[in-house]
């Protein structure tokens, strides 16, 4: 995160005595990136968060990455998943590298306990409501939201809408942050990005789990060589209050503010979240380019040295009019392939004045693989969809 918050109940200077009504000490829990060198996060728990009472492995095989070949672009059709599990165990993943895993969710119910001490995770929410509940509060997520949820955040989902959550998993290999451009040296955003301080919210009050609750519980931490299960001696949700610039939060995209110009202008004007070896990019309704012979539709380009891929949310996506892509659909296309609009779609663009479209793009700097759950989806047709009628 880029800026200080505090919420809840905190002593008037750091690392000094702070107690609760009965005269023990609040424990403190320090969350801090890159060491200490980082950003940081003061957490006061009423007990200590360090009493395990039992560690158990907890093998849970993930579906096996592979390159994929032939090395063609891939359209996944994964608008019709049915709901399976929650937004933690309903994860299918899709395609990956070492540095960053894309999964899509259709989930329901309440998940478990979770931390991820491997990475930050984004959550794009294309449909359905959710609550993140997690040790700095809750946060109640709507159709739009990215939801930023910092490495080793204890935490929970509970999907609150009748029809299920369908979403997009970006499960990054260290932090997720916005772009260095946007923000001054001291971490503010400048005058030139396309959201703010002010597009994001955290959590505004503590969770508090009451005490006849407040049990031994089960934790599930993701890690270097699995999952283990972890059972404290006291539910995690006792913080009374903490400050500092880590915690989760979420941005919807109706808060991005596009950049146009007289000509159509490259990705990276939409980019929103910087990652380890990857990027994030919103394509949001906007107006068309303003030159007077200009041309809206994308132009063919080979990326020489990225894989991209695309996660249609809504809207009318007219460069890839014709290829069967519509809303939950993922398109691959890969580094050293030739790509750009379908046939046709360059003319019927000429005179546009606005789109209405609404995308998220994730472009990697390593190759990406494919599971055999991505295979299952893939549609054969799309490499031929370039050709002229």
């Amino acid at each position: 995160m880029t800026y200080y918050r505090q919420v809840g109940e905190v002593p008037p200077k750091r690392h000094t005595q702070f107690r609760r009504p009965d005269g023990g000490l609040y424990a403190e829990e320090l969350m801090s990136v890159a060491g200490f060198s980082g950003p940081t996060s003061l957490l006061y728990h009423r007990r200590p968060p360090t009493a395990v009472v039992a560690a158990v492995a907890d093998p849970r095989p993930d579906s096996p990455l592979h390159d994929p070949n032939p090395h063609v672009p891939r359209h996944l059709l994964g608008g019709g998943m049915a709901p399976a599990g929650d937004l933690l165990s309903g994860r299918r993943l899709m395609l990956g590298n070492g540095d960053v895993l894309l999964h899509l969710v259709a989930a329901e119910g309440t998940s478990q306990l979770y931390r991820n001490a491997l990475g930050d995770e984004v959550v794009f929410v294309r449909s359905g409501t959710a609550r993140l509940e997690s040790v700095f509060g809750s946060v109640d997520c709507e159709p739009g939201d990215y939801v930023v949820v910092p490495r080793s955040t204890t935490h929970r989902w509970t999907v609150t809408s009748t029809d299920p959550v369908q979403a997009l998993v970006i499960e990054a290999a260290g932090q997720v942050t916005p772009p260095a451009r946007y923000r001054s040296s001291t971490g503010q955003f400048l005058e030139h990005s396309p959201y703010c301080e002010r597009d994001l919210h955290g959590p505004a009050e503590v969770l508090v789990i009451e005490e006849a609750d407040d049990a031994e519980t089960e934790v599930v931490v993701r890690h270097h060589g699995g999952h283990t299960t972890y059972t404290y001696a006291h539910h995690p949700f006792d913080v009374v209050g903490w400050a500092g610039c880590v915690y989760p939060y979420r941005f919807n995209v109706r808060d991005f503010e596009p950049i146009t110009g007289r000509v159509h202008q490259p990705p990276p004007v939409h980019q929103t979240f910087a990652g380890p070896s990857f990027v994030v990019c919103t394509f949001v309704p906007r107006l068309f380019d303003y030159h007077p012979e200009a041309i809206p539709a994308p132009y063919n380009h080979s990326n020489v040295d990225s894989d991209e891929v695309l996660y249609y949310v809504e809207g009318n996506f007219m460069s890839r009019a014709g290829a069967g892509i519509g809303a939950g659909s993922i398109s691959l296309h890969p580094a050293g392939f030739v790509h750009g609009p379908q046939p046709g779609s360059v003319e019927r663009s000429i005179g546009a004045t606005a789109t209405e479209e609404l995308a998220v793009m994730v472009d990697t700097f390593a190759p990406l693989q494919m599971t055999d759950d991505a295979a299952a989806v893939d549609d054969p047709d799309y490499l031929r969809s370039w050709l002229s009628d």
